[in-house]
């Protein structure tokens, strides 16, 4: 089952449980994702690589909000953001935790012998196509920088 076919289920199931934060997060998934279809100009369906980038946007972005929110004393707005972020996390692949992710990056440094800061945008693209989707950009690139200082 693809990930459209998916998210409409659980758009039905939300609207039976009358879930708005589900709902309201499930129809931004649905709209970015026919966003990205029309954007290529064809009718044919995105590539699961693609689904999971838009994915893990949305969750940076209400991530992101609910921060400032956090920042600025306002919790009576973070909270549904951060809701939200959880509804979507459900379709995206199992995160790997912060050892793991050193595992592999400590691989990829080793076989590619590389040292230094000025190899971090290699081992970072190598590492970012290894872990696609399974891992944030941001926790990657902290992980590197800290392996290759």
């Amino acid at each position: 089952m693809s990930l459209s076919e998916r998210i409409m289920d659980e758009i039905k199931t939300a609207m039976r449980a009358k879930d708005t934060v589900a709902l309201e997060s499930l129809r931004a998934v649905k709209s970015a994702i026919l966003l990205a279809q029309t954007e290529t100009g064809s009718k044919e369906a995105i590539s699961e690589e693609d689904e999971i980038k838009i994915l893990q946007r949305l969750v940076k972005q209400r991530r992101d909000s609910a921060a400032i929110y956090i920042e600025q004393k306002r919790p009576d707005l973070a909270e549904p953001e951060l809701a939200q972020a959880a509804v979507i996390e459900k379709f995206l692949p199992v995160q790997l935790n912060e050892m793991e992710i050193e595992e592999i990056v400590s691989r990829i440094i080793k076989e590619e012998d590389a040292s230094g800061m000025g190899s971090m945008g290699k081992v970072m693209g190598l590492v970012a196509a290894e872990l696609a989707g399974k891992a944030d950009g941001k926790t990657i690139s902290t992980i590197v920088k800290k392996l290759l200082s």
